[in-house]
């Protein structure tokens, strides 16, 4: 039998989603005012992202002149 916990994504902080993908904490958030990047959740104050997103958001971002 699998759990629902399975099915479930895994939420990261805006800290460790900019080490995860190379840039510095402030891009995460002007990756989130351009629209490039939605938080899933949150963790009292702290915005959590999935990491496919920040993936997703980097490419966009790179793409652009």
């Amino acid at each position: 039998m699998r759990s629902a916990y399975a099915e479930l994504p895994t939420l990261i902080p805006g800290p460790l989603a900019a080490q995860e993908a190379g840039v510095a904490p402030a891009t995460i958030r002007k990756w989130v005012q351009l629209g490039h990047l939605r938080a899933a959740g949150k963790a009292g104050r702290a915005a959590l992202f999935r990491l496919e997103d920040v993936f997703a958001a980097e490419r966009t971002a790179s793409r652009r002149p």
